[in-house]
């Protein structure tokens, strides 16, 4: 999408602070970070959230979780905890409607969150 900021930070039109990218997402560092790690996973298809997901974009959404874990894995978080958040519509908090991920480590989580 033309005007969505996480499309321009895809196509390297905004800078970001990039941890890794491949053919399907990119993961960055929050520039608002909540925790000691946080990071978003963006999908490289826009999507607004999960409500536009359809079967064939199953492999993409496990392949996000595989990534994350192995990430929380890597910055040592794994016996600690984490957390893997995707907000959906603005009355859960999602800020910017391009389907995204937040991994966060590093502190205490409260539950119910939010």
């Amino acid at each position: 999408m033309e005007n969505c900021i996480f499309c321009k930070i895809i196509r390297g039109e905004i800078p970001s602070r990039k941890v890794f990218e491949d053919d399907q997402i990119l993961v960055i560092e929050d520039i608002t970070p909540q925790a000691p790690l946080h990071l978003l996973f963006l999908s490289k298809k826009h999507l607004v959230n999960c409500l536009d997901l359809t079967a064939a974009d199953d492999g993409l959404i496990g392949y996000i979780h595989r990534k994350a874990g192995e990430m929380a894995r890597q910055k040592g978080y794994a016996e600690s905890g984490f957390r893997l958040v995707q907000n959906n519509g603005a009355g859960a908090g999602q800020s910017v409607f391009h389907i995204h991920f937040h991994l966060l480590a590093g502190r205490e989580f409260a539950w119910p969150p939010g």
